[in-house]
């Protein structure tokens, strides 16, 4: 196989360890802290999962290790959407058990979930694991996106990981992922199987985070992705002068992808749905905010420019949010059929109109045309509106033309218009893992294995104080059920891992907030460049902005 320059020199970087994992797996010992209980919900959650709820929080420290010996075999599965750094965690994993007893074996099982229900796997070994040493993607098992959480499911895990005798499992995945961990663990451990469970914790999207867990891992290589190319699409915006671009980044339920990449960018405009929610902005204030930017840049810097959007953004806007729960009323059941049997879109909008409240029909005429068809394009299994096929940058490059057109037929605006756009997702899901997010994978599959050896189940891999070197970050675990409280999923109440959205009132927007009115009319670009691997740690270690604020390194 051929491969890059970089590709080889990646393969013989060294990840770096905190100082406890540095010690060597027989200097190694555990320290037990507080019992915990869950984010809300405490009763129902407790009652859901009685052998595993409350357990005490965890930390490994230097000192003798006093965990049983025995032989390990391990199998670990990647699961949902693709995060730089998954294949490190597998690595730091097989490292870390081989460390202890090279009898111990680590399974891989193929395309996510379903490996473990197909009983589909592959052993690893040293050969195997390191033509997959930092690089991107999730190649090395594959993923997929099959939900363990029937009793039926369960009970064939078990029955499949009683053949190939495994003692654990460790699931790489995001919240709902880890939910799903959370689940398995209390089956497994209800039944007497012996088999722990670990989670780890990823996702691009940044919305797998609280006071334990402050970072899940492949944000940081994703956001500077994304951020490299914003700020080449900036310094491009400078050159030429003539054009808007609105760049729409990842972040289906939380608009942390776009908040980091205008902390690193620092563009004329970002959307951040939390706010537009907690406001309760409509279509035409948010058009409204960006057209006074375009506006009064048009007065001094010129009719040039760059406006982040989150993917998500549309489900934060009130009117929008009641509008798609009408249109998935009117389209439900049979009448799906009858809306697509309609010779041509004129009929199928006069039924649109029809069956919509005046309110929200108003809000759908505002709609360019080729967006109101796209809230009619194929349904998701729930026979839902597909929010995600929604051209949201070109919605809103409509809407504020729309807007400028008004004001210069009123002849107070005087400024061309003319947009590009953009949608910068899966370009960062399997880039090759920046230094940070190198080390702290490695660091989270190296400390799966050290919760396995001391018996934990039901726990997330956690590592902290993740803004300081690795030297000083702190390994150990914490109890996945105290991130879960109770949410209504398709018509019933499920316990869920808790989603992080972006806090109004927390450090990285309120930094934003201070700077982006200057943002908007000034060209304060700024130009991240590439993901740098090698050279000073002050350039290649460096950690997010939202990271650095929220632990006071950034004022």
């Amino acid at each position: 196989m051929n491969l890059s320059p970089l590709q080889k020199a990646r393969y013989e970087y060294a990840p770096k360890l905190p100082g406890m994992l540095r010690n060597g797996i027989s200097e190694i010992c555990v320290k037990e802290g507080n019992e915990t209980q869950s984010v809300a919900d405490q009763d129902k959650i407790k009652a859901l999962f009685p052998n595993t709820y409350g357990k005490k929080e965890i930390t490994f420290e230097k000192g003798q290790n006093t965990s049983t010996a025995k032989k390990h075999v391990v199998g670990v599965i990647l699961s949902g959407g693709q995060a730089p750094g998954g294949h490190n965690v597998i690595t730091g994993l097989y490292d870390a058990l081989k460390a202890t007893n090279k009898e111990n074996v680590l399974y891989g099982f193929k395309g996510g979930p379903d490996g473990l229900l197909k009983n589909d796997y592959v052993t690893f070994d040293d050969a195997f694991i390191d033509a997959y040493r930092n690089t991107g993607g999730f190649d090395i098992i594959g993923s997929g996106r099959t939900k363990l959480e029937t009793k039926e499911q369960f009970a064939i895990v078990a029955e499949n990981a009683k053949k190939n005798g495994l003692t654990a499992i460790v699931i790489i995945g995001g919240d709902d992922s880890n939910t799903n961990a959370a689940t398995l663990a209390e089956y497994m451990a209800a039944n007497n199987t012996g088999i722990q469970v670990i989670g780890c914790p990823k996702t691009i999207d940044g919305d797998l985070k609280n006071e334990d867990i402050e970072a899940s891992f492949g944000f940081d290589t994703a956001t500077k992705t994304y951020s490299e190319v914003i700020g080449n699409i900036e310094r491009d915006a400078n050159s030429a002068k003539k054009y808007w671009h609105f760049v729409k980044v990842m972040g289906r339920s939380a608009s942390h992808v776009a908040l980091e990449c205008a902390l690193e960018t620092q563009p004329n405009i970002c959307l951040i749905g939390e706010e537009v929610k907690a406001k309760k902005m409509s279509l035409s204030q948010i058009a409204s905010q960006i057209a006074d930017s375009v506006e009064k840049r048009a007065e001094s810097a010129g009719n040039f420019g760059v406006a982040i959007i989150p993917e998500g953004i549309v489900e934060f806007v009130p009117e929008f949010s009641v509008l798609i729960a009408e249109i998935n009323e009117l389209l439900a059941g049979k009448k799906t059929e009858e809306f697509n049997a309609l010779p041509n879109w004129a009929a199928k909008y006069e039924f649109i109109k029809a069956g919509l409240t005046a309110e929200s029909f108003a809000v759908f005429a505002l709609l360019p045309e080729f967006v109101q068809q796209q809230l009619f394009l194929e349904r998701d299994p729930h026979g839902n509106v597909q929010v995600s096929l929604i051209e949201s940058e070109k919605l809103f490059s409509a809407l504020v033309k729309d807007e400028l057109d008004k004001r210069k037929a009123a002849g107070t605006y005087k400024g061309k218009f003319a947009a590009l756009h953009h949608f910068f997702g899966y370009e960062g899901r399997c880039a090759f893992p920046s230094n940070f997010d190198a080390d702290y994978c490695y660091s989270l599959g190296y400390n799966a294995f050290m919760l396995i050896q001391y018996g934990y189940t039901g726990y997330l891999s956690k590592v902290s104080n993740l803004a300081k070197p690795a030297e000083e970050w702190v390994a150990g675990g914490m109890p996945i059920t105290k991130m879960m409280n109770m949410e209504r999923r398709n018509g019933e109440d499920k316990p869920v891992i808790r989603k992080a959205l972006v806090e109004l009132d927390g450090a990285p927007f309120k930094y934003f907030e201070a700077h982006r009115d200057a943002w908007a009319v000034e060209t304060a670009f700024t130009y991240p460049g590439a993901i740098q691997y090698y050279g000073p740690s002050s350039v290649c270690d460096i950690t997010t902005k939202t990271l650095a604020l929220e632990k006071g390194l950034l004022k």
